[in-house]
């Protein structure tokens, strides 16, 4: 698959979708069926009956990330399917993947792929079309 000529290359950060430990994956579920959720370490730790402690180390252990780096990455891979996909205004889109705000959204995409999210809507849905 060849890109458009003055698209650039994006690669994801490597985000782990599946964890050894029953725990963990109890977590990473819970993540992934709802980015939007006001997930907090200590909610996260409760649900599933540890200490937010015991959870940063099991992360860390197998995934070699922090929760709340994972679940930066789910709401940022959130955020691009929407925005590659929909209409809904950046700040819903925003809303929808739990960012919080429009700017908290920019801040990490522009972080993470180098471009706002309104340049990653507007390249990406100019290959989705061509």
């Amino acid at each position: 698959m060849a890109r458009p000529g003055g698209q650039s290359q994006f690669s994801a950060r490597p985000t782990p979708r599946t964890a050894k430990h029953a725990v963990l994956r109890q977590v990473m579920d819970a993540v992934a069926a709802d980015p939007g959720a006001p997930h907090s370490m200590e909610s996260l730790a409760r649900d599933v009956g540890i200490s937010a402690r015991h959870l940063g180390r099991l992360f860390r252990g197998e995934t070699g990330l922090t929760p709340g780096q994972y679940l930066e990455s789910v709401r940022l891979e959130s955020a691009q399917v929407l925005l590659e996909t929909g209409d809904d205004p950046v700040e819903t889109v925003a809303g929808q993947c739990g960012f919080g705000s429009a700017e908290t959204m920019r801040r990490i995409f522009q972080h993470t792929l180098g471009i706002a999210p309104t340049t990653y809507r507007a390249r990406f849905r100019t290959t989705a079309a061509a």
